[in-house]
């Protein structure tokens, strides 16, 4: 178990382009197959190399725990075939206005919180297709849970300015210890630069070593210096 510094596209941003869980990882056709299955290879997942909605934004535009995953409306069928062909769980394309669901729930296998702008059945359907209670909070003191913070089935790194309540809510939730840091460089929004899974944890390139240490210890894996 270890943790990783890798790009995508270009980017440090890696948890906007990409996702991850304990059975499979997604990452955009954008990125060479070979630099993607690496990628699957450290988190010891299967890979599902596709783009949601014509974009390389999956990490973004889904959301997904061991059991299901959710998809925007605007998924196309291609897309949701490739995902099918590698994944037996719950797939849910969601049919609201909202698309960015990677940025709007949080999960792992024990449970999800969620924006609290979501609407009850909506909630309902998250839970449905997650497996596991889905709860409204915030993280820092705004809604946009996804981006705020990592969760994995060993921990959860989150904002910096989470509150005790908050972090309550959120051990409460995953049933895992909670911790705060940054990545690359002192970026608050973890989410956008860090995929995780209970194997290891993949964190943009800008990410420093004191960052990694941090990561390490609240997800439960070892810094390594392997990148890509």
């Amino acid at each position: 178990m270890a943790v990783y510094l890798t790009s995508i596209a270009g980017s440090a941003s890696i948890g906007v382009y990409s996702l991850a869980t304990d059975k499979f990882v997604i990452i955009p056709k954008a990125v060479p197959l070979k630099k993607a299955q690496r990628t699957a290879d450290w988190l010891k997942a299967k890979l599902i190399h596709t783009s949601i909605a014509g974009s390389v934004l999956v990490g973004a535009l889904a959301c997904a725990n061991s059991n299901g995953i959710l998809l925007p409306h605007s998924i196309k069928e291609e897309e949701y075939a490739a995902i099918k062909a590698s994944f037996e769980g719950n797939i849910t394309v969601m049919e609201t206005k909202k698309t960015a669901y990677g940025n709007l729930v949080l999960a792992n296998d024990h449970g999800a919180v969620v924006d609290p702008r979501f609407k009850p059945p909506e909630i309902s359907k998250i839970s449905e297709t997650l497996c596991v209670d889905a709860v409204p909070a915030e993280i820092a003191g705004l809604p946009y849970v996804g981006s705020l913070a990592v969760a994995t089935n060993k921990g959860v790194l989150a904002h910096p300015l989470l509150s005790e309540e908050e972090k309550k809510v959120l051990e409460s939730v995953f049933k895992v210890p909670v911790d705060v840091g940054t990545i690359n460089c002192g970026i608050p929004y973890v989410g956008t630069g860090l995929i995780a899974n209970s194997y290891a944890a993949v964190a943009g390139s800008l990410t420093t070593g004191p960052e990694m240490f941090i990561i390490g210890n609240a997800l439960d894996v070892v810094q390594e210096v392997d990148t890509a």
